[in-house]
């Protein structure tokens, strides 16, 4: 009886002290999930350039504590439902005028928390060479999502080839061409699709990531680019975005100070030859 006794009183402080482990387990994953410091970080990223930056990133960030696991994405949808979904703890790939249009359209709780580089907008020759070649009618291809159509309608209007109404700025859509004197053609395709579409039109609007994807060359190829010095490059410059509250994670600000870094700047500006150019 005495040993029935001692063996039930063994099992049961057994049991007192898997729950007390359980129950600091508990506590301290709970606060990782609210924005505690936690050392595996996983970003979802368009795989040019933001993902290849992060990858150059890894290294720096580890000797911060910490561990970057990168989930790239080929779309500009899924990388801020998966955010808002907690599938990932961050993501890189869009600028700010976008995510507020995502979020005013999709009801999403994303901002933006650190600017790492700007994509500029290139003209691209397809069928025809130049712009000053372009013919009546000339077939425009230009991305088909709301932040980056206004950005190429306003670099077809700095190349001079349109004209915009008045106050249309970075909310413009084709139905703000007030003039189109070539009668362009201007035909709006998913931005991943711009670059394919070279073969069948006489120019396209590429920006800077599938440019690169496309073995384009800014210096080279491009017919007329945004400036890196424009407004543009402040309003358009890609950034890291997390979940509203997540803004002081401590991994968070680690990887924003290992992108905002002169090496990563180094590597953005030798890498990718204005391509992509580093917000410094």
């Amino acid at each position: 009886m005495k040993k029935s006794f001692k063996k039930i009183t063994q099992i049961v402080a057994l049991g007192l002290v898997v729950v007390g482990l359980a129950a600091c387990g508990a506590k301290s994953d709970d606060t990782a999930s609210k924005g505690g410091d936690n050392k595996i970080i996983t970003v979802g990223a368009s795989a040019v350039p933001h993902a290849e930056i992060l990858e150059q990133a890894k290294d720096d960030l580890k000797k911060e504590g910490y561990t970057l696991k990168v989930k790239v994405f080929n779309d500009y949808i899924m990388p801020n439902t998966a955010l808002e979904d907690k599938q990932l703890d961050a993501n890189y790939f869009q600028t700010q005028p976008y995510l507020d249009k995502f979020n005013e359209e999709k009801g999403t709780h994303i901002v933006g928390v650190g600017n790492v580089h700007f994509e500029p907008l290139g003209i691209y020759p397809g069928k025809t060479k130049t712009l000053e070649a372009l013919k009546d009618g000339a077939t425009v291809a230009i991305p088909n999502d709301p932040s980056n159509e206004a950005r190429a309608l306003l670099l077809l209007e700095d190349a001079g080839l349109i004209k915009l109404k008045d106050g249309a700025g970075i909310t413009a859509t084709v139905k703000d061409i007030k003039d189109n004197p070539k009668n362009l053609n201007i035909k709006e395709v998913e931005a991943a699709q711009t670059a394919r579409s070279l073969q069948d039109v006489d120019i396209a609007v590429v920006n800077g990531n599938y440019a690169v994807e496309a073995n384009l060359d800014v210096n080279k190829d491009a017919l007329h680019v945004e400036s890196a010095k424009s407004d543009a490059a402040k309003t358009y410059a890609n950034m890291i975005c997390v979940r509203e509250g997540d803004e002081n994670n401590k991994a968070v600000k680690a990887l924003v100070k290992v992108l905002q870094s002169d090496d990563i700047n180094k590597f953005i500006d030798e890498k990718y030859n204005g391509a992509v150019v580093a917000v410094k």
